[in-house]
């Protein structure tokens, strides 16, 4: 049986994790509820934003012969190279949230090599960016400390490279990988391909019936040409924010399981210290009487 001054020393071990646990657990939920409305804030931004350059490119293609002629709206068949952004955290201790976006990216590089199509890697987030880089995965680019601090005009320029290259026919898609915010219990990942944007689904009739905007004719792709990079870059910030307030989800339940775990560890232990005393207690009263009935 283990000895007494051993076990002690285990239970006030695993006691300081179980605060440390806790302590993260409260940080976390605190990050969580500014970052949550964060993110609900730019969702609706973003979805507007989609929603009104997608009306303006579908106005276009049901009205102009041989569709738009943007290059940001064709989509290409056979791509010769693409590139890949990825977000992770930049810091671990939250479950598999990290875990999640890299094997996502791990099966868009297979599917991509399958095809033969070349592939420009660029990360955001420290562990993403170690798990590569050990594996000699080789990275394009990276930045470290934008996804724990999202920051427009960083984003705006990490993009803006991808963007140019997209536009002078360097790269043929641009995707986004990053792992999003659902609920307070669970995140969703998100494969994004921002570059071409799709267009095939809008419907000319609903577009002529139920379109709110009132835009010029002549006005229309010189507007859409603006917005395409505007859309580009907020859904570019739009993914670290979402990723953020998903990372300190995930972190607040690891942190809450973690100390849960720590609690019932420390219950074992304090059983197994009853029980290891109670045997020296034992042993010590046995030695006692042995003693008294030598001496008679």
């Amino acid at each position: 049986m283990a000895n007494l001054k051993d076990i002690q020393r285990q239970i006030k071990s695993v006691s300081n994790t179980q605060k440390t646990t806790r302590a993260m657990k409260l940080v976390s939920t605190a990050k969580l509820r500014r970052a949550e409305e964060l993110a609900k804030r730019s969702r609706l931004y973003a979805d507007k934003m989609n929603q009104v350059i997608a009306e303006i490119a579908g106005r276009i293609k049901c009205s102009k012969v041989g569709g738009i002629e943007n290059r940001c709206f064709n989509k290409i068949d056979n791509p010769k190279m693409v590139d890949i952004i990825f977000v992770t955290a930049d810091k671990g201790l939250c479950g598999g949230f990290n875990i999640q976006t890299i094997k996502a990216v791990k099966a868009l590089l297979k599917e991509y090599k399958e095809k033969n199509v070349k592939v420009r890697l660029r990360g955001i987030g420290k562990k993403g960016i170690e798990f590569f880089n050990y594996n000699e995965i080789e990275m394009f680019d990276s930045v470290v400390g934008l996804s724990s601090k999202p920051d427009k005009q960083q984003a705006d320029s990490f993009i803006t490279a991808s963007i140019e290259d997209y536009k002078d026919g360097k790269i043929d898609a641009i995707h986004i990988v990053y792992n999003g915010y659902k609920n307070m219990i669970t995140q969703e990942l998100h494969v994004n391909t921002i570059l071409p944007i799709d267009t095939e689904s809008f419907e000319c009739d609903k577009a002529q019936d139920s379109s709110m905007l009132e835009v010029e004719a002549k006005d229309e792709e010189k507007m859409l040409d603006s917005l395409v990079e505007k859309y580009v870059e907020y859904n570019m910030y739009y993914s670290l924010i979402d990723s953020v307030a998903a990372e300190h989800s995930a972190r607040m339940q690891a942190m809450d399981t973690a100390t849960n775990n720590a609690k019932e560890m420390v219950k074992s232990l304090n059983v197994e210290f009853n029980k290891a005393r109670q045997a020296a207690i034992t042993t010590e009263l046995i030695e006692i009487i042995s003693g008294v009935e030598s001496m008679k």
